[in-house]
């Protein structure tokens, strides 16, 4: 490059409106070139601050959508820890429960099913079938206040015990068998109709509860129901009955009273 070339310069003339002094600049090509290379490089350097800035936001989009996601996240992890706990104290309450009945390792008088799912009834139909009534239908000693009476007795019919006992004491069944009748009527109230085989079936009446549907196999001291006083009642109580073949068979001559 020539020094001539360096000292070329360009003339900008600015001529004001209304005829006022004009003003000249004179600009060298050398800083023009420097002028032009600026420009490139401020025009590159807004083409990635306008690049970098859609980016960013695209990535903040993208950044709420995932908080969004987050949070829903942990909200069904606080729902699953909350229904375990709850799940825990029922297992807890349940285990409980059972204790009451007895304890590991040795024999209980009354039988409950167990927490984890429904056990195989398989072994117990037969057992069922021919099982009779023998036990007492409660988990307490009760009070009875009336035997059976048979229809030609001044007192009336009256074709089984009623057994005075708190509510929400615990029925079971007096012998191994299959619930044949789950319900609830104006004289009963809430009962419970078990099949034992051999013709023998016992009802459980004036329950607050029931605590087995109907088709239910049933072992023998299993807890069915929930004393109370439904029905055709003055107080708390369960009237039990025994029947052979449909006839009334008086309780206290196939189970004792504890």
């Amino acid at each position: 490059m020539t020094a001539g070339s360096e000292q070329r310069r360009v003339t900008i003339m600015v001529v004001p409106d209304g005829g006022e002094r004009t003003h000249t600049y004179q600009v060298s090509y050398r800083m023009l070139r420097i002028l032009g290379g600026l420009a490139v490089v401020l025009a590159a350097a807004f083409t990635l601050v306008a690049g970098s800035w859609w980016y960013l936001a695209a990535r903040a989009s993208r950044t709420s959508t995932l908080e969004a996601q987050v949070r829903e996240l942990r909200a069904e992890r606080d729902q699953v820890v909350s229904l375990q706990r709850q799940l825990e104290m029922l297992e807890s309450q349940y285990g409980h429960l059972r204790g009451l009945f007895g304890t590991a390792g040795a024999p209980s008088d009354v039988w409950i099913p167990p927490l984890s799912g429904s056990p195989s009834r398989a072994a117990d139909r037969n057992a069922a079938a021919s099982s009779l009534p023998t036990s007492w239908p409660l988990t307490e000693r009760g009070f009875v206040t009336q035997g059976l009476l048979d229809s030609d007795q001044e007192e009336g019919d009256h074709p089984g015990l009623d057994i005075a006992i708190p509510t929400d004491s615990y029925v079971r069944a007096a012998g191994a068998g299959t619930v044949v009748d789950v319900g609830e009527d104006d004289v009963y109230g809430r009962y419970v109709v078990i099949d034992h085989g051999d013709g023998y079936t016992t009802l459980y009446a004036h329950a607050s509860s029931h605590l087995v549907t109907l088709g239910h196999v049933v072992r023998r001291n299993e807890v069915i129901a929930l004393s109370g006083s439904t029905g055709q009642s003055t107080a708390p109580h369960l009237h039990f009955e025994i029947l052979l073949n449909g006839e009334a068979v008086d309780p206290l001559t196939m189970i004792q009273q504890p």
